[in-house]
């Protein structure tokens, strides 16, 4: 039981990390949520929304960032 609980406050400590760099980003004006490419649509009672410019941007950055690290893991 001792592993799951590590794996809960890693799981944790990454929400935690990543919420801190949502908040930085937002500050420096970075507008994620709001690219060019993020789709939302509106009708009378349900709302919709794909940010796929801010999934393909974020999917970029991860890569780019795993690549470094595997590189440096070498």
């Amino acid at each position: 039981m001792s592993d799951l609980g590590r794996v809960l406050i890693g799981l944790g400590l990454l929400l935690l990390a990543a919420g801190a760099v949502m908040l930085l980003l937002a500050r420096a004006g970075v507008p994620l949520g709001r690219m060019p490419g993020d789709f939302s649509w509106r009708t009378r009672h349900t709302t919709g929304y794909f940010p796929l410019g801010t999934c393909i941007l974020t999917s970029a950055a991860l890569s780019l960032v795993f690549w470094i690290l595997g590189r440096l893991h070498k």
